[in-house]
């Protein structure tokens, strides 16, 4: 939205609180922090007809079915065992669950795609269409892709992670900055940030039940361990960028 046009910023710093990490702990990686988050809609059009007589129609929920079985080897048999990928159908729907009788003439999947490079996300955006397309035409369908692409990868950059790693070292040892801790497939809109600017994203340790969670509850005794040390890192940085 040109933000950084309108306020221009050197490098950019965020965190997130973490159930999984104890109060006063820290983790964070120099590279991959959380994956590109897309969505993706196929629309599955056959020929209905009654159920009755299925030799009639073209079934796009049969076609579906296979669609949904055959975008499983999306991962595992284009993108490489070095890399990582998920591709996850979270909704399907066609037809009225009160016309049992009744072959629908299009049925609609809807699912989520993660990825953390960026030819790896043009790879799954390119063959889920193509086994899509290839796999619907085998049953006399058509399928249609809308693939949105939401949040790109969150990527931090390692003089800014070191920065704040180096702080929080300081702050509660450096047992307890944990600084190759595993990328997460979640989406995160501070990536269209660091993505802008160099920057770097840390984990908070709060323990507790996870986020996104009815049992979530914010561990306020953390804020000053987490205002310190955004605070103490502008400072050195301050300090850095002025030679």
């Amino acid at each position: 939205d040109g933000l950084f046009e309108r306020f221009p910023v050197q490098e950019i710093y965020a965190y997130h609180t973490a159930s999984a990490l104890r109060p006063g702990e820290l983790a964070l990686n120099y590279g991959a922090m959380q994956a590109a988050a897309d969505a993706f809609t196929l629309t599955i059009t056959g020929k209905g007809g009654h159920g009755s007589r299925p030799e009639n129609c073209n079934d796009p929920i049969v076609a579906a079915a296979y669609i949904i079985t055959a975008l499983q080897t999306l991962v595992s048999r284009n993108v490489s065992p070095l890399d990582s990928a998920v591709v996850s159908c979270g909704s399907i729907h066609s037809g009225d669950p009160l016309a049992q009788s009744v072959i629908p003439n299009s049925c609609q999947i809807v699912g989520t795609t993660r990825t953390f490079k960026p030819e790896t996300r043009d790879l799954i955006e390119k063959r889920l269409k193509e086994v899509a397309e290839s796999t619907a035409a085998a049953f006399g369908c058509t399928a249609v892709l809308d693939y949105d692409r939401k949040y790109p990868p969150l990527i931090n950059s390692e003089e800014q992670a070191k920065a704040i790693a180096d702080v929080g070292a300081e702050l509660v040892g450096e047992e307890n900055v944990k600084r190759n801790y595993p990328r997460a497939t979640g989406g995160e809109d501070f990536a269209f940030m660091a993505g802008a600017v160099p920057g770097a994203y840390i984990r908070v340790g709060q323990g507790g039940a996870p986020a996104h969670n009815g049992y979530f509850d914010f561990n306020d005794e953390i804020i000053p361990l987490a205002a310190s040390l955004l605070v103490k890192t502008l400072e050195k940085r301050f300090k850095d960028l002025a030679g």
